[in-house]
């Protein structure tokens, strides 16, 4: 007879659940701060707090002298003076009140990883070797407030619109660190692959090709976004009456207009997406009928499926109407999730790796009757 070890992969599993539930709190912080900075910028609320104060920022206004005071610094903005000219104090606070919760929910990210992680590290409960990873994405953090400011700051000088390649790079970045703490969580919570597993080369390569584009389309939509691309050629699937408009290239040198053309850009986003749903069905069709795969493969692919579908419905339905705050906030949510989608298959379907925290498969102990 056979019996499941006491001790060990499952008892390690055990031990290291708490950390992964924390990791999936903070993913779940990084969600709700991503939507939020979509309303924000949708909103135009991204420039009405006019300094970064990390700590003393904390606070908003809480006095009517307070107020006036943060009022005189966005007038002072060309924001204010070319869009926004004539708007009063309540209007100013509807924005300020945006832009202070965008803020204050990355403090909150920054606080909920790095306080845990210090009472994991003092009480020795971090699986061996994550230590450094956890640091690195904290790091990571640090750097995605600092580049939140130096996006706002290309909007305060003479355009009012911040840099479209600054607010991809942000948006990406958000994206690379909510995929880190993903993943991490992931792999301790699951068994470390089998080895049957473990040699779907292909299908592993498949899967890592569709994080990839997933990526590179959330980075063209925020050059969508940081353009105002998606106020324009608000038809489907034909763009000016053509499958590629003739402006495509219009601005020289030719490399600016992959990041400063309208056109452009949107019909790289469309053109990712066209690529993605032709892509995710031959990887879930794959995944269904290769035999031998975990159950957790296919409902994962089926999962991404069923989310593209919905975000490219979502994208379509943004773009005919003109982009609609309830749908382009759900769009940009939509893309995280289709996100972590495809990260999930691609880790049901990693390779065995020393530097993995994962848990191994859990032992038998052999006993003779």
């Amino acid at each position: 007879m056979a019996l499941r070890a006491a001790s060990g992969p499952a008892a390690e599993r055990a031990e290291a659940r708490p950390v992964a539930v924390w990791l999936l709190a903070c993913c779940a912080l990084v969600f709700a701060m991503v939507v939020v900075g979509g309303v924000t910028r949708l909103t135009h609320s991204g420039l009405s707090i006019t300094q970064w104060q990390p700590i003393v920022g904390t606070l908003p206004p809480l006095e009517t002298q307070a107020w006036n005071e943060a009022f005189l610094n966005y007038q002072a903005t060309p924001e204010y003076r070319e869009v926004n000219r004539g708007m009063t104090l309540d209007g100013f606070k509807t924005i300020f009140w945006w832009e202070y919760a965008h803020r204050l929910l990355g403090r909150a990210v920054g606080a909920v990883f790095l306080l845990p992680l210090l009472w994991f590290t003092l009480r020795r409960k971090l699986p061996k070797g994550l230590g450094a990873r956890l640091l690195a994405i904290f790091a990571l953090g640090g750097l995605q407030g600092a580049l939140g400011w130096y996006m706002v700051q290309s909007g305060l000088v003479d355009d009012p619109r911040v840099s479209q390649i600054r607010l991809a790079l942000h948006l990406g970045l958000a994206f690379l660190i909510f995929g880190a703490m993903l993943w991490t969580a992931l792999s301790l919570l699951r068994d470390a692959p089998a080895p049957d597993i473990a040699r779907e080369a292909t299908l592993r390569r498949f899967a890592w090709t569709l994080v990839a584009l997933v990526f590179v389309m959330v980075l063209a939509g925020g050059l969508v976004a940081g353009t105002r691309a998606g106020f324009a050629y608000n038809s489907f699937p034909l763009m000016a009456g053509a499958l590629v408009p003739s402006e495509i290239m219009s601005i020289e040198p030719w490399y600016l207009n992959f990041v400063n053309n309208m056109a452009t850009v949107q019909f790289d986003h469309r053109a990712i997406a066209w690529v993605l749903m032709l892509a995710v069905p031959l990887f879930w069709w794959r995944i269904a009928r290769r035999h031998g795969l975990p159950a957790s493969a296919r409902r994962g692919a089926s999962v991404l499926l069923v989310l593209l579908a919905l975000q490219i419905i979502l994208g379509i339905a943004t773009l005919l109407l003109v982009v609609p705050l309830p749908l382009a906030a759900a769009h940009q949510a939509g893309a995280l999730m289709v996100f972590a989608a495809a990260l999930n298959v691609a880790h049901v379907l990693r390779g065995r790796s020393s530097r993995e925290p994962g848990i191994g498969p859990v032992r038998t102990i052999k006993i003779p009757r």
